[in-house]
């Protein structure tokens, strides 16, 4: 583990809601998609629930997303801005099966402003340790997704298995395809 246990799931949680507007389409059409992905990355606090909820969550993943495109500086820049609207104001909590850790927003806080306080506290932590080069963009062509290495050696190259096995079938056809053609 590089980062605290909390920060590693909120930058997986980050990156999953941001490729929730990837090329795949809208992977959050409605409430029920949104209270899905709630749960399965254990958001704590006021549960979605309205349309406004809905939409401040989709506004809030281009925002994210830049994280994963430009430069120290400017993630800088971002993380203080998300920090600053929101009010965020770090205390260390025990809840659930969960050691203390850190929260920034009050627990009735609307979901998208603790998502955006969260990703911004987890960015604190890359950006202080000098760790920003795990933030990636998927090497497969077309995909785009974001996601974060939290492999030892720096490894992780795409998104998901899924790309990575059509790199390797890609470049097995083009292997044999140059060994036809000699």
């Amino acid at each position: 583990m590089f980062f605290t246990h909390d920060t590693e799931v909120t930058l997986t949680a980050t990156a999953a809601l941001v490729n929730t507007a990837g090329s795949d389409g809208e992977l959050l059409p409605d409430l029920a998609a949104l209270e899905a992905f709630y749960t399965t990355y254990g958001w704590t606090g006021r549960r979605p629930r309205t349309d406004a909820d809905l939409r401040a969550v989709r506004d809030l993943r281009p925002r994210l997303r830049r994280l994963w495109e430009v430069d120290e500086d400017e993630v800088v820049v971002i993380v203080n801005a998300l920090l600053r609207e929101e009010n965020a104001l770090p205390q260390l909590v025990r809840h659930d099966d969960w050691p203390y850790h850190l929260h920034a927003t009050a627990d009735d806080a609307p979901l998208a402003s603790r998502m955006a306080v969260e990703a911004a506290m987890a960015l604190v932590d890359i950006v202080r340790a000098g760790e920003l080069g795990r933030l990636r963009i998927c090497d497969f062509p077309d995909c785009g997704n974001v996601l974060v290495d939290l492999s030892k050696n720096r490894s992780r190259r795409f998104c998901e298995a899924g790309c990575g096995n059509r790199a390797a079938v890609t470049a097995y056809r083009a292997r044999k395809a140059a060994r036809r053609g000699t």
